[in-house]
């Protein structure tokens, strides 16, 4: 006897007053804000009441029936555990095998020849290598790296943290290979090249500021007017490549053509210039280190840096599309008969449609795999004994218990808020206010990030949002596409995931509330920053941005 589907259609004005629903859809994230800001909630306890909350709402005012909130929460759990959880677990046993092998510090040592300043070492580990590993892996990868690496370079945990989520705002948008951008492509049936084109034109700036902005938080203006021609090399090279290859080829390429080139241009300036000051970290922000550059062997700095070349081309095999479907069988997938009848409906959608209900499970096509076979192979190549290995996978997996549970609670609260309307409802009302929903446009995409933690997420969730609001008002679609994934990408620094991914790198599982106060004011500013910027393109300087969609 087959199951009944019962069908129901999501509600984005349950109160029939568009900014009063708007104001109740608000209230989770305004409790999850107030958890962690005024009672310095612990992540999980944050998480847990933002949930609840969301999760009533969703059944008594948005009228999800309760079996599909509760199938919508497990969904968002589950991928909260994999692939996202398993990405930062395996991310952080590579670190720590490194660190047990002993050649962590002539990794470190290596990188202090390149400059002893350790302003520009957070440079070329944060900004540089970190937009590498966002354009190949993402999924909160390249923070609980490169947040790993900086606490072994000497700076505190909070500071290594919070820097790392700051510099990945530049390469967020074109993240994962372009995914971000091609997957709302598909939804919104516009080329790609447009919409990166578009997002080429506008992440540059930012692009260029985040070195400097880097290098004020760490050491104010004198430390900026003490590197600035190192930060300019810096910045500016990333900032051209990911404009002309964001312009000209496409989203997949900006971040990893762009970094490489960074670390390449940088690493070569700094050949021929250094500061006149060597910065160290004073006792605020950094720890004990000793940063004179010992002599070692070629071979000694290969096998140092070797975990991290296999990395590289690990992330490069398991992006081919050959290799996808060579191993296609390995991905396990499920429905969620749960969920089957939840359907969205317009304007948040061209016309009427069922949310995804089913599951993929990568067991193998999983940026975390790819990272842990890397991390098997180190310890081969660094002759880690096989128990230390199993030990140290144990210590991870101990010391990231409550980050699992964090995690999973805030990506099952994404679910819960995207499933049952609630993300819709706040934007339609923000897309109710016409020409200036031009200024609204990226912060709608900086509302998604922070709701799901991903600017795919976001692109998908409020692309046909954007589309047709763009089309309400006579403005090019392109420019609203490409602002909701651009405004995105400095809401990545204060997404609940994004802060539970950084403090388990660097130890800091509790004190989400103390890295969360650190970004948001930051987050904030930037975020209104780049919707003056959208509005002036929309109404005062179209012509500074190829707009071929009308």
């Amino acid at each position: 006897m087959e199951t009944q589907v019962v069908e129901w259609m999501q509600n984005y004005n349950p109160l029939n007053n568009m900014w009063l629903s708007a104001l109740v859809a608000f209230l989770p994230i305004a409790m999850f804000f107030v958890s962690l800001v005024v009672f310095k909630a612990k992540g999980h306890t944050a998480g847990f009441l933002t949930v609840v909350l969301a999760a009533i709402l969703a059944v008594f005012v948005f009228g999800m029936p309760f079996d599909k909130m509760l199938w919508s929460f497990v969904y968002g759990g589950l991928y909260g555990v994999w692939p996202i959880a398993w990405i930062i677990v395996a991310a952080i046993f590579l670190y720590k095998l490194t660190v047990k092998s002993g050649y962590f510090d002539i990794l470190r040592e290596s990188i202090i020849a390149i400059t002893p300043d350790q302003r520009l070492q957070v440079i070329l580990i944060g900004f540089c290598f970190g937009a590498f590993l966002e354009g190949a892996i993402g999924f909160g990868g390249p923070v609980a790296i490169t947040a790993a690496l900086l606490v072994g370079m000497g700076l505190r945990p909070l500071y290594a943290a919070g820097l790392c989520l700051i510099a990945n705002t530049a390469p967020v948008a074109f993240g994962a290979v372009g995914i971000p951008i091609t997957a709302m492509a598909g939804v919104v049936g516009i080329p790609a090249i447009e919409i990166s084109s578009v997002a080429g034109h506008m992440l540059p700036p930012l692009s260029l500021f985040v070195p400097f902005f880097l290098v004020f938080l760490m050491n104010g203006i004198k430390g900026v007017r003490e590197t600035w021609p190192a930060l300019f090399v810096a910045g500016f090279s990333f900032a051209l490549v990911q404009y002309l290859t964001a312009t000209h080829l496409g989203p997949e390429l900006p971040d990893i053509a762009s970094a490489v080139v960074s670390i390449a241009a940088t690493t070569i300036f700094l050949k021929f210039w250094q500061p006149k000051h060597t910065f160290t970290f004073n006792t605020e922000v950094g720890g004990k280190q000793t940063l004179e550059a010992k002599t070692y062997s070629a071979t000694q700095i290969t096998l140092a840096w070797i975990p991290f070349v296999i990395l590289i081309a690990m992330i490069i095999i398991w992006t081919q599309g050959w290799f996808k479907d060579a191993l296609a069988f390995t991905t396990v997938k499920f429905s969620f008969d749960g969920l089957s009848g939840l359907t969205q409906v317009p304007p948040v959608v061209n016309e009427a449609k069922a949310v995804n209900a089913v599951f993929s499970l990568p067991l193998v096509l999983n940026a975390g795999t790819s990272i842990f076979i890397t991390a098997l192979i180190t310890m081969v190549l660094l002759k880690v004994k096989v128990s230390t290995a199993i030990a140290t996978f144990g210590e991870t997996l101990r010391e990231m218990k409550f980050a699992l549970l964090t995690i999973t609670l805030v990506v099952g609260f994404a679910y819960v808020s995207n499933y049952s309307g609630l993300s819709a409802t706040l934007a339609l009302a923000l897309a109710e206010t016409g020409n200036a929903f031009a200024f609204f446009s990226p912060i709608v995409g900086w509302l998604g990030v922070f709701l799901t933690g991903s600017d795919t997420s976001s692109n998908l969730l409020f692309g046909t949002l954007q589309q047709l609001t763009a089309r309400q008002l006579g403005l090019p679609e392109v420019l609203f596409l490409a602002a909701n994934s651009v405004g995105g990408v400095v809401g990545k620094m204060i997404s609940p995931q994004s802060i539970a991914i950084a403090c388990a790198a660097v130890g800091l599982v509790g004190k989400e509330s103390d890295l969360f106060r650190f970004t948001i004011k930051y987050s904030i500013i930037l975020v209104i920053g780049i919707g003056i910027f959208t509005y002036a393109l929309a109404f005062w300087i179209p012509w500074a941005i190829p707009m071929g969609q009308a």
